[in-house]
């Protein structure tokens, strides 16, 4: 095993997406265990666009990442060594070990560790989509939408960035539903994801001059459920078409550049009064207690190819400067990983 822990560590605050220059690459120490704890080689990191709130000055619902310390992120590890009594050389464990290659840390349960991984429980189905669809992704569509936007078979369900790992879920899981489903992502090939691999009804392009006739067109009978990964623009389009009782979840904001100061934007106070409509903010955190549940659920939906799912793989720990931009940008297809080990 190699001595030296690469690790990637917040170097500065961004103003608004989180840059290559917010971080630096720099050699570490591999610390083995102590008793209580165990040393974990990363074989793959999981990115989000929650990791732009961690790392903000602006208030957010997690503790901000201190500026000095390695990235937050969820990993797929390998146990190395062990000096606790539930886990063992060898045991694949999901949790929060940080942007690195390897992590020393506590087990039971106060460290990382969220769960070990089941060989049974995954059979045929790959085990990097403990960091996707069948983790906190999947399950943040999976509790959105079903506990927040409580969907009803006829509904039209609108999903925003609807290509990505979340809303692609979200617009699986509303067709399971019974749903009318129209997907609003940017450009063709995004478009033909959503309807062609992931089977939505329709999908509307944001980018294009047309947007909001076509979104118009596209929801002629009004939206019941609208979820929403982006806020801006894109979301006051798409409020102007909900119906009575709708319910609006609110899971991320890609579309705003900046949360430092007051962002201003139309008011949706009289819409949703007159529309007796909610709208509700989402944490997939919440719902701690219902993640086996829903695990289970979500698994079958995939092994029954209900549920379809790309990921997007970089290679190396270089990769995780720019990949968050990247979620930004839009050039990912799919759950965006980080490979840190070719053969785990």
């Amino acid at each position: 095993m190699r001595s030296k822990n690469r690790q990637v560590r917040l170097v500065a605050r961004p103003e608004g997406i989180p840059a290559p220059e917010h971080f630096e690459l720099v050699d570490d120490v591999v610390r083995e265990p102590v008793d209580g704890e165990v040393l974990l080689r990363n074989d793959y990191l999981s990115i989000v666009p929650a990791m732009r709130g961690w790392v903000s000055a602006e208030k957010n619902y997690a503790t901000q990442v201190a500026v000095g310390d390695v990235m937050r992120s969820a990993a797929l590890a390998t146990v190395l060594r062990s000096q606790h009594p539930d886990y063992r050389e060898g045991d694949r464990v999901v949790g929060a070990f940080g942007w690195q290659e390897f992590a020393t840390v506590p087990g039971g349960s106060n460290g990382p560790i969220d769960f070990k991984v089941d060989p049974a429980f995954m059979s045929d189905i790959p085990e990097t989509s403990l960091l996707g669809v069948l983790g906190l992704t999947g399950l943040t569509a999976y509790f959105g939408l079903l506990e927040i936007g409580r969907p009803l078979p006829g509904d039209t369900v609108v999903v925003s960035s609807a290509a990505g790992s979340v809303g692609s879920c979200v617009g699986q899981i509303a067709k399971i539903s019974g749903c009318r489903v129209v997907g609003i992502a940017g450009g063709p090939e995004k478009l033909r994801l959503c309807t062609e691999e992931y089977g939505f009804d329709a999908a509307v392009d944001y980018k294009a001059a047309d947007f909001e006739p076509a979104l118009a067109r596209a929801c002629q009978g009004g939206v019941d459920v609208y979820f929403d990964n982006t806020a801006g623009g894109i979301s006051d389009a798409v409020m102007r078409h909900i119906n009575v009782g709708a319910r609006v979840i609110v899971c991320g904001t890609a579309a705003v550049s900046s949360w430092s100061g007051q962002v201003m934007g139309p008011r949706v106070e009289r819409k949703l009064l007159v529309q007796r409509a909610s709208m509700r903010g989402m944490l997939v955190y919440d719902y701690r207690q219902q993640f086996d549940r829903a695990r289970d659920r979500l698994r079958d939906w995939v092994r029954d190819g209900r549920i379809r799912f790309q990921e997007d793989v970089l290679d190396g720990i270089e990769s995780t400067l720019d990949s968050i931009s990247r979620l930004y940008r839009g050039d990912n297809r799919g759950k965006l990983l980080v490979r840190l080990t070719r053969n785990p």
